[in-house]
């Protein structure tokens, strides 16, 4: 009953949001004519396509003709279709020009928008007739830039195509008696586009009467530029995955700043991460929905990857105390393209990618992706394997100008054999890093999981909008295998193990509503969220186990088996109904002081119960709202000071300590400030953060009790750091992506672990600096070379402090070459053959890969 009233009540809220914008809507008619048409254009954070209004033409200073307005532009369309008889393009060293070539000096309309990285102009009552047929391409133009197509949409428009490699680009347009000119400047960071070129395109030596569009990748919910937004937000488009050689997803932490992946010692990876020294227990976002990331990650349909520093409960209700990883996906793109690609590397590794995506319909308006995987490969660890399947259709239909309804699935199928980590005892740092301890004959795991997302978009007008969205994810596992079973005995060198045998299932949905707008009171403008949610999730699980000999860690001797039958210990569910409602606005109350205030209250029902015996272990009801505050201050257009308050509070549900207690909820209060700079003529951008986060009642590993999963609450634990992160590009080919963090996260209040007690896995110091070369002119256009170089301090292997994980230094390279369709690539990890390790919050150390090399070919077409 419980959840129907929920589902009732979110319908409802619904509803209302719907009548409510009708409203605006109406209202809006009255006023559109009053609409200023050069607004900032933001990409969305849910990656959703949106259209980019062209706000001006200005015109070139050795042409004589008036300025076009954006009314002239967006005027309705010509009868006579326009022939353009030829496409001509020229560079410079920031920015190049593509001029459309008419055979009369006429007028060509143009309509923009954007998909990912792709900045698309359709123009209206036009034919493109070249001598060498009808489409022109150019693959790379420039730095920064993949290439640029020119081709007949349909009879009767043209649609040109601008892709970026690590953004949106920027694109001005200019008109002459040749025809219509697309002046092109590529983004210059991973988290801002460029500003005007430093050189204006040829033949112009007078600026535009107004500031070109903007485009920005956002790190809120709605649209907004990054510079506007208090808190600290890191962008790693897919490029710097690529140029890195990454084929797991947590290898992304290496770049940014504060951030440490929770790693297994298999090598295969997770997807969970320690942000600002705490854990996110797993717990991360798909496309703005929640998703559980215990186990490995297909790479195949990532687009970039985006770290929210801080508390996000105001967005995204309780679980992301110190921040959050947000994942975002491919979309489908409106023109045919297709990628194949291979790789191959040490320890038997071998994998296969296709990429496939246009139109299914001939107008366009049904577009489709599919990505597709295989993956299977060795370890570094003795005996160790893994295999992988994945598949991720996805479907955006634009009913109309306005409407848009999307599609995405996610499918992985995954067998290798289970792994068994070090604990964090000082002698398991003296053994090799290869070593096995478990049975490899006795070992299993699969791992299989479907997601599904569903999205409908609709703008009652330029200025209101509404988003439905709907989220599903279901995951089955089933390991077993001889598993450490406590810590090692008197001779510090004999393993206490047993047979185990686990079933997890996890079932995860999210229904959301919201409302966007954007009005004005007076002189101060609004940039308005409001949302309803319902998410409930149910996880349910099984632990049989039975009795196995140990092993010595240091001279290991496989082939034992269990001496008795298997017993349940524990056929346990657990998990939550929430509803949440939240509101968020961005006020501007003047160009350079902008301020943002949230809230969000969450209901949650959680359970806990015994399947066994159908008994309810534990029941949980809490109400909270947990409030956001921030303030942005730009005292010119290079520099923004910010500073946020944000708590959050999370239920603890999802388990119980040693005495069969149910917990307290974890709660959680950061304060920040921080400094966002363009440097070098906007060539790089810089951001200093400094903050503090403290969080009470949290739970971590049981001391005193040898079973692993045991947790107690230690009180109160406190994070407090610097943070720098600079990335762009230097000059044409060479760009540079470096961070460092000082994070002091330790315990301040217990019972039971000692006062001072450093955080596991969370070093003082680390840095990391990755930078790429590439030629950009003459017969090695193309060929270029990568260095990264990763420092991460000392760390504590677990609570208390009882054994050091030693500080490394690695370095990585890469060298690469690309020529059109093409792109081969060969990376080098670890290129020393270090030994190093890292640890978790579960009280382990975990060796990590040795000197590994990466081969990769790829062909697009």
């Amino acid at each position: 009953m419980l959840k129907l009233r929920h589902f009732s009540c979110l319908w409802i809220a619904g509803i209302i949001c719907l009548l409510c914008s009708e409203s605006v809507q109406a209202q809006e008619k009255e006023k559109l004519v009053k609409i200023n048409l050069n607004p900032e254009y933001t990409v969305s954070k849910e990656g959703t396509k949106a259209e980019v209004p062209i706000t001006q033409i200005p015109r070139i200073s050795d042409i004589q003709r008036p300025h076009t307005s954006a009314k002239d532009l967006l005027a309705q369309q010509q009868n006579q279709v326009i022939l353009v008889t030829g496409v001509n393009l020229n560079t410079s060293e920031n920015s190049f020009e593509v001029i459309l070539e008419t055979p009369l000096p006429k007028q060509l309309q143009a309509v923009a928008n954007s998909e990912g990285n792709n900045f698309i102009v359709d123009i209206p009552n036009a034919q493109l007739k070249l001598s060498t047929g009808e489409l022109f391409r150019q693959e790379k133009p420039i730095a920064g830039i993949t290439d640029v197509v020119v081709t007949n949409q349909n009879a009767n428009t043209i649609r040109v195509t601008v892709t970026g490699e690590m953004g949106l680009p920027k694109v001005e347009l200019y008109e002459s008696d040749k025809g219509l000119i697309f002046v092109v400047t590529p983004v210059t960071t991973s988290t801002q586009q460029p500003q005007t070129p430093d050189t204006p395109p040829a033949n112009t030596t007078e600026q535009a009467e107004e500031p070109p569009i903007e485009l920005v990748v956002t790190g809120t919910r709605i649209e907004v530029p990054i510079q506007d937004t208090p808190q600290s937000i890191q962008v790693i488009p897919r490029q710097v995955l690529e140029d890195r050689g990454v084929v797991r997803l947590d290898e992304f932490t290496d770049n940014v700043s504060g951030v440490q992946r929770i790693t297994g010692g298999d090598g295969f990876g997770t997807s969970g991460f320690i942000i600002r020294g705490f854990s996110d227990q797993f717990e991360n976002l798909r496309n703005g929905f929640r998703s559980q990331g215990g186990f490995p990650r297909d790479l195949a349909n990532i687009d970039r990857v985006e770290v929210l520093k801080g508390p996000a409960a105001a967005l995204y209700g309780g679980g992301f105390q110190s921040g959050v990883v947000n994942i975002l996906t491919k979309k489908p793109l409106d023109e045919p393209r297709y990628e194949v690609k291979a790789t191959v590397g040490s320890f038997d590794f071998y994998r296969g990618e296709v990429d496939l995506t246009g139109p299914l319909v001939e107008n366009q308006s049904l577009l489709y992706r599919l990505n597709v995987a295989y993956q299977d490969q060795g370890s570094f660890r003795d005996f160790l394997n893994y295999e992988n399947f994945f598949i991720a259709p996805s479907l955006t239909w634009n009913i109309g100008p306005r409407t848009t309804l999307s599609f995405d699935y996610e499918y992985v199928d995954a067998d290798y054999l289970d792994d068994e980590i070090f604990r964090a005892e000082p002698e398991f740092l003296q053994i090799s890093p290869k070593t096995y301890l478990g049975e490899p004959d006795l070992a299993s795991e699969r791992f299989t999981a479907h997601s599904l997302v569903l999205g409908f978009s609709h703008e009652f007008s330029d200025n209101w909008q509404y988003r439905l969205g709907f989220n599903t994810l279901w995951q089955d596992v089933f390991d077993e295998g001889a598993t450490r079973s406590g810590r090692l005995q008197a001779d510090r060198r004999t393993l206490n193990r047993e047979f185990t045998r686990r079933t997890n299932d996890l079932e995860n949905l999210t229904l959301r509503n919201e409302i966007l707008g954007k009005f004005n009171t007076g002189s101060v403008r609004h940039n308005l969220l409001f949302g309803v949610d319902y998410s409930r999730l149910e996880y349910a699980y099984t632990f049989s186990s039975a009795p196995i000999a140990p092993i010595d860690i240091f001279n290991p001797i496989y082939g034992a088996r269990p001496t008795a039958a298997l017993s349940l210990n524990s056929n346990e569910a657990y998990g939550d109904d929430t509803l949440g409602i939240y509101l968020q606005d961005i006020v501007e109350v003047l160009p350079s002081l902008k301020i943002l205030a949230g809230v969000r209250f969450d209901n949650v029902n959680g359970f806990y119960e015994d399947r066994e015996t159908n008994t309810s272990i534990n029941e949980v009801s809490d109400s909270k709202f947990s409030p956001r505050f921030g303030i942005v201050y730009q005292p010119g257009d290079t520099t923004t000071l910010y500073a946020s308050w944000s708590n959050s509070f999370t239920p603890q549900i999802f388990g119980r300590n040693s005495s069969g207690e149910p917990f307290e909820p974890v709660t959680s209060e950061q304060l920040e400030v921080g400094i966002r700079q363009e440097l070098f003529d906007k060539k790089l951008l810089a951001g200093l953060a400094l903050y503090q986060i403290t969080r009470e009642n949290v739970a971590t590993t049981d001391p005193n009790s040898d079973d692993f999963f045991d947790r107690i609450q230690t009180g109160e634990q406190r994070s407090r750091g610097v943070e720098l992160d600079i990335s762009g590009e230097i000059s044409p080919g060479w760009k540079i992506i470096a961070n460092y963090a000082y994070t002091d996260a330790q315990v301040t209040e217990d019972n039971l672990i000692p006062v001072g007690d450093r955080l596991p896995n969370v070093p003082y110091n680390s840095a990391s600096l990755w930078t790429t070369y590439e030629i950009q002119s003459g017969n090695l256009q193309g060929l270029g070379a990568g260095l990264g170089i990763v420092y991460v301090g000392e760390r504590q292997g677990g609570l208390p402090n009882t054994v050091t994980v030693p500080s490394y230094v690695r370095t990585d390279a890469a060298l690469f070459y690309r020529r059109r369709q093409f792109e081969a690539r060969l990376n080098f990890k670890n290129l020393f053959d270090i030994d190093y390790y890292d640890a978790n919050d579960f009280s382990s150390i975990n060796p990590q890969e040795p000197f590994t090399v990466i081969g990769s070919f790829s062909y697009k077409f």
